[in-house]
């Protein structure tokens, strides 16, 4: 048995952070779905902007296009939606087989409407349209703008994978619109068995951005050095740890326990951007460190391959909370204000994914050059 299904076994799936049509044509997706070892994807604008620019897979797909008069913009979606419909039919059979509860694959508007609420609503609900897939997800960005939209989406029928969450505030928000959104089918009489969200919580990043605030301390010396000398690597997996006591509370709340009642799925945590970005951290540190039931980690290739290698599995999300807790109390008194840490994530988060949406296009915009005068 490989990790993946040890990890199934703990009641935690692991989806793959990563889609690239060359994957989808030489079989070797449908391998991994066959051996278990993923159970869905997640794609996002950095994903595809990798596979557009750095591989020649899209090439001819582009020929036909080129005299569409279609934007770049436009081109890519088309380009974008046939992966993701092929991915949802080979995920399909394992889709029903769990009745709803994985096989699942992610498409996300477009990151350029991260503030704007209506945009990204009717661009969700014509994604859905186009895609036409059960186990679709969209992908909706956790911003102020982004909280309606993922409630008026749940409302419409929509799968939604509620994406850059950093922070425990933010995360109650998603949670929120989820309820609001299957209260406002139930309170239309309409079904709510067959919504399915997920809400993926950033990890890595954190850390990223903690242990560089506690190096500046280090670096300064004086009496809180050593202090911070004992939290690094700690921030990411503490908030992870208390968003799932967070998910965990609220699941039992008589307002979600109705919901339930009615047909309502969790939305389960998925914890994202899991690959590790410290080589003095254990490759597969922020997957072993956050195993527990009903949830989902979605790990990007080189973490993939590491874990089916050597990871160790057990339930860990759970240990040691209070720990978790502490370490976000000393953070504080070392002036480490992480309501300013997931703040900043989130805006860098938006900005990023828009910067690789944009050489995403500039690639398409070159490739259709190309193919125009070889034409």
């Amino acid at each position: 048995m490989n990790t993946s299904l040890n990890l199934l076994e703990v009641g935690q799936s692991i989806w793959y952070d990563n889609i690239q049509r060359s994957l989808l044509k030489n079989g070797e997706f449908s391998g991994m779905i066959h051996r278990g070892e993923i159970r869905g994807v997640t794609s996002n604008p950095s994903i595809f902007m990798n596979a557009v620019t750095r591989s020649t897979d899209y090439d001819e797909s582009l020929k036909p296009l080129v005299n569409s008069g279609w934007s770049a913009e436009e081109i890519f979606f088309h380009l974008a939606i046939e992966d993701i419909q092929e991915a949802a039919d080979l995920f399909l059979p394992l889709y029903h087989q769990t009745d709803g509860g994985d096989g699942y694959v992610s498409l996300e508007v477009s990151p350029y409407l991260a503030d704007d609420t209506a945009a990204t609503l009717l661009q969700a609900k014509q994604l859905w349209q186009r895609v036409d897939r059960p186990n679709l997800m969209i992908k909706i960005p956790a911003t102020q703008a982004g909280i309606p939209a993922i409630t008026e989406a749940i409302a419409t029928g929509i799968n939604v994978n509620t994406t850059l969450i950093f922070s425990l505030e933010r995360y109650a928000e998603v949670m929120d619109a989820y309820m609001t959104g299957l209260e406002k089918r139930l309170a239309a009489g309409l079904s709510i068995h067959q919504i399915s969200s997920v809400a993926s919580f950033f990890v890595s990043r954190v850390d990223t951005h903690v242990d560089a605030r506690l190096q500046k301390i280090i670096d300064a010396g004086g009496t809180q050095a050593g202090k911070a000398g004992s939290l690094g690597g700690k921030a990411a997996i503490a908030n992870a740890r208390l968003a799932y006591a967070d998910f965990k509370k609220v699941i039992t709340t008589e307002r979600f326990q109705r919901i339930k009642s009615g047909g309502g799925n969790l939305q389960r945590p998925l914890w994202a951007s899991t690959s590790t970005k410290n080589p003095a951290y254990r490759d597969v540190i922020y997957v072993e460190e956050l195993i527990g039931p009903n949830t989902v980690n979605t790990i990007p290739p080189q973490t993939l391959v590491a874990f089916l290698d050597h990871g160790q599995v057990r339930p860990t999300l759970e240990e040691d909370v209070e720990g978790a807790r502490r370490t976000m109390t000393n953070l504080e008194e070392l002036g480490i204000s992480m309501a300013q840490v997931t703040d900043q994530l989130e805006k860098e988060g938006v900005k990023a994914f828009a910067d690789a949406f944009t050489v995403l296009l500039q690639a398409v915009e070159k490739r259709i050059e190309s193919a125009s005068r070889q034409g």
